[in-house]
């Protein structure tokens, strides 16, 4: 991307097109914010909003595991991404 911080309603209205984007990045076992970020090629700021909405609705979970870095790790819920 260019660096273009993008208006956060059209961020958010993007949730439902990356729901399978971001599904695919973590069917290999879980990632961080900026690991799927870095998968996708899309800024880590707007991945983290597309993943606390995929969390609240229950397609991605939390694994408990920190990064060294402070970074939770999120994988796709049971049933998710089968």
């Amino acid at each position: 991307m260019n660096g273009e911080v993008r208006d956060l309603r059209e961020v958010i209205r993007e949730e439902l097109l990356m729901k399978d984007v971001i599904l695919g990045a973590v069917k290999d076992g879980p990632r961080t914010v900026p690991e799927i970020a870095s998968a996708i090629g899309r800024p880590s700021h707007e991945v983290l909003i597309w993943v606390m909405g995929l969390r609240r609705y229950g397609h991605l979970s939390e694994t408990g595991e920190m990064t060294d870095e402070g970074y939770y790790r999120y994988g796709a819920s049971a049933g998710e991404g089968s």
